[in-house]
């Protein structure tokens, strides 16, 4: 027993340095919090993309790592108080159902597998419709953008969609917009973002614009978050799940006219370089990829020459020289076979919009 004593001492005199250690919270100020959001979460919601959210949202609340609700102010709402369950088997309950719109800033629709996700009530289609009639910003986070889009809220609106689901949200809601070129998207206050850690950097804007610069970096620095991503920053490449389809040609020939965009080789170059025959990468990317490496290398550079068309004010030559083609006609060409426009008038529309 006499051991036992001893072994325990240190514990204890380490336990009495608590206070020391681990300071009181300084009195909370009786201000109203800069920021309010309410959360509806989805069946079969994504929590990654609302965890960050929520956790940007914590850390840029309070001094320290206190965590209290003095700057920003959540809580998660919903029809019923019945727990809901997220695609990874977490259970949340809401802390209340559907209170007064004015109590939110912001009301973040939470998305998730589909279409399970869209199993939505009409009362929540309606109680998302009238608090964006009460001026209250809506936000979609991952397939959130679909349940926005079931309430009525996307027509003629853009949205920032995952690239594995623009064609989903075209058949489904044809009157919407979506981009998968940007990591979020804010049109006339429906602000979306395509799931993942992008909720991060849309949480990011979202507190920097109502708390300041100085709240919003503390919660990204407690997220140990390198920097913000601006709304243009590409958050998709096409094709890159060929990068990882399991068949080694595909996968380092992908890698290879990712880096060489600019300057593209010829297909039996290419072969070579990989140490394996032209005949064996044609076959094995119709295998994995349903076309020829040609028309692939060919997509991606159109498809870094739509993102600088619409992210920078690059001339169409230049972004043709940069894309790899030879002229801008020959990137003309093929652009207008790509996206039913010329560059030119595809860069008008867009800046009209």
């Amino acid at each position: 027993m006499h051991n036992l004593l001893d072994m325990r001492s240190p514990i204890s005199r380490q336990m009495t340095d608590l206070p020391s250690l681990f300071p009181t919270p300084p009195p909370i100020l009786d201000t109203p919090p800069d920021i309010r959001v309410g959360f509806i979460l989805s069946a079969n919601f994504s929590l990654l993309p609302f965890a960050s959210f929520i956790e940007s949202l914590r850390h840029a609340a309070d001094e320290a790592d206190f965590s209290r609700q003095v700057y920003c102010h959540w809580k998660t709402i919903g029809p019923t108080l019945e727990p809901v369950t997220a695609s990874c088997g977490v259970a949340i309950s809401p802390h209340e159902t559907f209170p007064d719109y004015a109590e939110f800033d912001y009301l973040v629709v939470v998305g998730g597998q589909l279409p399970q996700c869209l199993e939505q009530p009409q009362e929540t289609l309606r109680y998302l419709r009238r608090a964006y009639e009460a001026n209250v910003s809506v936000v979609g986070l991952c397939t959130g953008s679909f349940i926005i889009a079931q309430a009525g809220l996307l027509d003629n609106r853009r949205c920032a969609i995952h690239i594995d689901h623009v064609n989903q949200i075209k058949q489904l809601f044809p009157l919407c917009l979506p981009e998968v070129d940007q990591i979020y998207v804010n049109d006339n206050e429906i602000l979306t973002c395509p799931g993942g850690t992008a909720a991060l950097d849309l949480a990011f804007s979202l507190i920097e614009e109502r708390c300041g610069k100085a709240r919003a970096i503390k919660g990204l620095a407690a997220l140990s978050v390198e920097k913000h991503r601006a709304a243009h920053h590409r958050p998709n490449r096409l094709y890159g799940h060929l990068s990882v389809c399991g068949n080694w040609r595909v996968e380092q020939a992908i890698e290879i006219m990712d880096r060489q965009i600019s300057t593209p080789i010829k297909i039996h170059q290419l072969a070579k370089q990989l140490n394996t025959s032209e005949r064996a990468l044609n076959r094995a990317f119709k295998q994995h990829a349903g076309e020829p490496p040609t028309d692939i290398w060919r997509k991606i550079r159109l498809s870094h020459g739509h993102w600088l068309l619409v992210n920078t004010t690059k001339t169409v030559t230049r972004i043709a020289f940069e894309c790899g083609f030879s002229d801008s006609a020959h990137f003309c060409r093929w652009f207008k076979r790509a996206y039913t426009e010329t560059p030119i008038e595809f860069r008008k529309h867009r800046h009209t919009a």
